[in-house]
């Protein structure tokens, strides 16, 4: 099979890294990829923001099966596109990836179908969001209602902060459309920890468990990035914990959506936060988590070409996945600034000695290759697990 890996940064590499491994496998392409994914498979200079080109692609290249690692392309529909010209490609349609593109379409989902989640506020107007502010009960967690690079969620722990807040994403526009809207919610207490479930619209698939870092600095310290860590399995997840995740998120959710006549096709993964009433959900996101794709992967001794297959047919209650039971852990080596300004250009060395470390596995994200030499490209420069 000829596949096809959209996306640039560390889940997109090890997505290619485990595809690669199948023997179904024939040629992996990778758009735009990295400095990592040019040595398992070939590098097609597309953005995955250009959808008409990756569709394009696609059919000229006879691409089997197309692999979405981003949020953003799913959320504009790029798996509309690929079906309107029966190409196959794995995630959900523009409709179902709203369950993330949209904070207030999922909060008010999850109110609907009475999912445990944080009680919330939503505004589209800031002066509204302001005035709550001044009777509001601190700290409270403020949420830009589109994608944000992962960076859209602010921990308010005074008015201060919350109106400079509420300036920044609505007024400034420092999301730009993502900001527009607002969500203002209570903040939970416990461990936060990520459920992977495979879907296939009516069935679903759960992957071992994870826990990520989201602050930039060590200690928890710092402002929400992207996620500068992870590990598998989470040491907050449990059997017990798992009977009323399903009977209270999973199975009301996909029983919702049905209802509303979306039939979520893809990853789907909750974030949860575990508290002393049990799992609650902070968000949905729709696709493979990054970093938690590249503790995750490692682990999986099945192979994921067929996994991915099923869902996409209907099929994923006739599958199972065999795990490593060791436990495998992520850290992300990003550039100094980040997830603010950072320098790139900076030249990257020994990794080859880290290759050859047994059980080390170096996943790639914003690196290139100049000139023959590694150079930093991107604010998360490398995962090493």
């Amino acid at each position: 099979m000829k596949i096809l890996v959209i996306g640039s940064g560390g889940r997109e590499h090890a997505l290619a890294w485990k595809l690669r491994q199948s023997s179904h496998s024939e040629r992996i392409f990778c758009a735009p990829g990295n400095a990592g994914t040019a040595e398992i498979g070939e590098n097609v200079p597309i953005p995955a923001s250009d959808l008409e080109a990756l569709v394009r692609f696609a059919k000229e290249n006879r691409v089997d099966l197309t692999v979405v690692g981003p949020d953003d392309p799913l959320a504009a529909g790029i798996v509309d596109l690929f079906a309107a010209e029966k190409l196959r490609a794995f995630g959900p349609t523009k409709s179902a990836a709203r369950i993330e593109a949209s904070k207030i379409f999922a909060k008010e989902l999850m109110r609907a179908l009475k999912i445990p989640t944080a009680e919330a506020s939503i505004f589209s107007n800031s002066s509204e969001a302001l005035r709550y502010c001044e009777r509001a009960k601190f700290p409270v967690v403020i949420k830009a209602d589109g994608l944000a690079l992962g960076k859209g969620v602010i921990v308010a722990a005074d008015t201060a902060t919350a109106r400079s807040t509420i300036d920044e994403m609505m007024n400034q526009r420092r999301f730009g459309n993502a900001g527009r809207r607002i969500v203002i919610e209570e903040v939970l207490r416990g461990t936060e920890c990520s459920l992977h479930a495979l879907v296939d619209g009516k069935n679903y698939l759960l992957l071992e468990s994870a826990r990520d870092h989201k602050r930039a600095l060590d200690g928890d310290r710092g402002p929400n990035a992207g996620g500068m860590g992870a590990f598998s399995p989470a040491n907050n997840w449990n059997r017990k914990l798992q009977a009323p995740f399903e009977t209270e998120i999973m199975r009301p959710l996909l029983r919702g959506l049905l209802r509303g006549g979306i039939q979520f096709r893809g990853l789907l993964y909750p974030g949860l936060m575990i508290t002393s009433e049990g799992p609650r959900v902070l968000e949905f996101n729709c696709r493979f988590g990054d970093p938690e794709t590249q503790a995750l992967l490692p682990r999986m001794k099945s192979d994921l070409l067929p996994l991915l297959e099923a869902t996409i047919d209907g099929k994923i209650d006739t599958c199972a996945i065999e795990w490593d039971m060791r436990a495998a852990v992520t850290v992300v080596l990003a550039s100094a600034g980040y997830p603010g300004k950072y320098e790139a250009g900076k030249s990257i060395s020994g990794l080859e000695n880290a290759a050859k470390l047994e059980d080390v596995q170096i996943f790639h994200a914003g690196t290139r290759r100049a000139a023959g030499e590694l150079k930093t490209a991107g604010g998360r420069v490398l995962a090493v697990t």
